[in-house]
């Protein structure tokens, strides 16, 4: 099935789950405003959930049912929303990466997902081909952002990123919107559990040129690679070839300059724009 017929799925799956919420909403004789104050959410925020528009939280959708008397109806959807997030090549990876206690990603055409900002992510979605519907878009931002949880989950889980200097320079959105990007690059690179590094376009070393992956360890001691090229994904958990991925990332690392470093190239970056 193409991409796009998989994302004309998620969104009808989200509209009908937003079409339950309010018939459910409407038998309890609530406003939206009246439900939203007993979810803890406003009044704008369950109207974007009905319309099919914004993602729903494993939490929200919970309360919802429980404040609503649903008998199970919304909690039996939940996971089919969470599935709906993603384009249909990333779903089972994207499971893996927010129960990962270990996350080391190399980029080479664009900042990492995790660390993009919400203007720069829909910059990058609206320039994707085919062209993606703006409820797509929308979608894809919102679970994109929703993504970034990762970096306040307890415990904290051990991230790195290694990503070539030329996509610091891609001026994606504009100049407003890669001045936002490398700051927020600066920002999260502070963060004591994470260290960004950068791979100078001056390095004539270079481990990576076969193209960008991501490493993963789960909680029960999986090691898994994740590799993806115009859609087509591959997640690999045979030993012999996650250990390949795992020396080329540590070649990598010792070829990139120091995260100290890194962060005295965005900040230098800044000034020059």
């Amino acid at each position: 099935m193409a991409e796009t017929e998989q994302d004309d799925g998620a969104v009808g799956f989200l509209r009908c789950f937003g079409l339950q919420l309010r018939l459910l909403r409407e038998r309890e004789r609530l406003t939206r405003a009246e439900l939203g104050s007993r979810l803890g959410y406003g009044e704008d925020q369950i109207g974007s959930v009905e319309l099919g528009r914004r993602i729903p939280k494993p939490e929200m959708i919970d309360r919802a049912d429980e404040v609503l008397g649903a008998g199970g109806l919304l909690v039996a959807m939940k996971k089919e929303v969470a599935r709906a997030q993603y384009p249909s090549f990333f779903q089972h990876a994207a499971k893996l990466e927010a129960e990962a206690v270990e996350l080391h990603v190399y980029d080479t055409l664009a900042v990492n997902g995790l660390l993009q900002t919400e203007e720069y992510a829909r910059a990058v979605f609206r320039q994707w081909r085919p062209l993606l519907d703006d409820e797509v878009v929308d979608h894809r931002v919102a679970a994109r952002m929703a993504r970034q949880d990762i970096f306040t989950r307890r415990p904290v889980p051990n991230l790195s990123f290694v990503v070539e200097e030329a996509v610091l320079h891609k001026r994606i959105g504009g100049g407003q919107v890669w001045r936002g990007q490398l700051e927020q690059v600066l920002l999260i690179g502070q963060m004591r559990s994470v260290e960004i590094q950068v791979m100078p376009l001056y390095r004539g070393e270079h481990a990576g040129l076969a193209g960008p992956f991501t490493l993963m360890e789960t909680k029960d001691g999986r090691r898994i690679a994740y590799t993806e090229v115009q859609s087509d994904s591959r997640l690999h958990t045979e030993r012999n070839r996650v250990r390949e991925l795992e020396a080329m990332y540590g070649a990598l690392r010792g070829q990139a300059l120091a995260p100290q470093e890194s962060m005295a190239m965005v900040e230098k970056l800044l000034g020059e724009a």
